[in-house]
């Protein structure tokens, strides 16, 4: 790696993609090759060995005692939901700035998703804004069952800010880190932050598959055995005897082949990560609203690197142009969506996340894109701006 803060002349290059996976593949290639040449060779493509192998793996890397793979981030939402019996009539108290399934999952199994307002500067739920949403749900008629955080862009969210709110009303919190596997706070990785915690192995996510894929991490024996019990059509083991009301919710064993290959270097990938972030930082300071830095107390996995900027569609505009890749994470707040507009009671105080729709404008990203390419990205940004 090339130290991240010297100045690399701009050159003509290829067009700069928001992610780079073709990259990655062909630095790996050799290692996924022949480890799915193991799983053709054995011919267990449902829960074969690899994925008993990168449960392991992930739980030992996360610092809990157990890691179930599933088939997606979304499905590890709906079974955490599940596990913990929330249904109708209950209240899931979900960020306003984030992807749609945060909200949907909840209404998958019944309940009902309340929206909380996020900090500014983290893009994460509002520890303060818990008090009010839980006293909004109570007055519609609902029974606040979870708080249910997500780990924004790969940066924690204030867990223990939170949780301490959440505390106040007998709530327990479910993370959504589908974007930061591999971030750390307080001196915990993602995983041992909450009860229970739902990662996604989608291919742009910092650890991802080939394909869809995600896993459930947790210290409590009982929400880990119902897990598994769900995954598996509610089954118990081998048995054909239904425990409870499950779904087909399991890690394909290529994805976890693929997964165990891409966590072998996945440490120094996050560094790499890191390095971009700081990069980035370096040159935007002072000229665009800069995502939260890592500190002692808090590593993110760096999903994506987020700005904000004034007039950001005819910045982004100009830098396709220039054929740099970006995006709008999010654009339309989850309280605009048409398909939860009949969710809102008219109490909720939403400002930041209005605001952060109209604003964030996220760059490229990722552990192979080089120093000279991330310079060409904020050269194009400040001539953008």
């Amino acid at each position: 790696m090339t130290a991240i803060l010297a100045r690399v002349p701009a050159t003509e290059t290829q067009p700069i993609p928001l992610f780079d996976l073709k990259r990655q593949q062909t630095r790996l290639r050799h290692d996924i090759d022949r480890r799915i040449a193991r799983v053709l060779d054995h011919g267990q493509f449902v829960l074969g060995p690899e994925v008993a192998e990168l449960e392991s793996e992930l739980a030992a890397f996360a610092g809990v005692k157990h890691s179930i793979g599933v088939s997606s981030g979304r499905d590890a939402l709906i079974m955490a939901l599940m596990a913990m019996g929330i249904g109708a009539g209950d209240a899931v108290l979900v960020p306003a700035f984030t992807f749609s399934a945060t909200a949907a999952v909840v209404i998958s199994v019944g309940a009902t998703p309340v929206f909380v307002d996020v900090d500014e500067a983290t893009y994460n739920m509002d520890a303060d804004a818990i008090g009010p949403a839980v006293a909004d749900a109570k007055s519609r008629g609902l029974t606040p069952r979870a708080v249910m955080p997500v780990d924004l862009f790969g940066r924690p969210a204030d867990y223990a800010a939170i949780k301490a709110a959440a505390d106040a009303h007998g709530l327990p919190m479910i993370a959504d880190a589908a974007q930061s596997f591999g971030a750390v706070s307080n001196g915990a990785r993602v995983g041992a932050l909450a009860p229970i915690t739902c990662v996604s192995f989608y291919p742009t996510k910092p650890l991802g598959a080939f394909g869809d894929g995600g896993a459930i991490l947790t210290d409590d024996d009982d929400l880990a055995s119902a897990v598994r019990q769900i995954r598996t059509h509610g089954r118990q083991g081998d048995g054909d005897e239904a425990m409870r009301i499950g779904m087909t919710g399991r890690l394909d064993t290529i994805q976890a082949a693929i997964l165990l290959s891409k966590l072998s270097v996945f440490k120094a990938e996050l560094n790499r990560r890191a390095e971009i972030a700081a990069l980035y930082a370096s040159r935007l300071k002072g000229l665009v609203g800069l995502p939260q830095a890592d500190d002692e107390a808090t590593r993110s996995a760096w999903a994506l690197y987020t700005i904000t900027v004034p007039e950001r569609d005819r910045v982004r505009e100009a830098m396709g142009a220039r054929e740099i890749g970006t995006a709008l994470f999010y654009r339309i707040p989850l309280h605009r969506h048409p398909a939860f507009s009949g969710l809102l009671s008219g109490n909720e105080r939403l400002d930041v996340s209005e605001r952060l729709s109209n604003e964030v404008l996220s760059l490229p990203m990722g552990p192979d894109l080089t120093d000279e390419e991330a310079h060409l990205v904020c050269d194009a940004l400040i001539e953008a701006r």
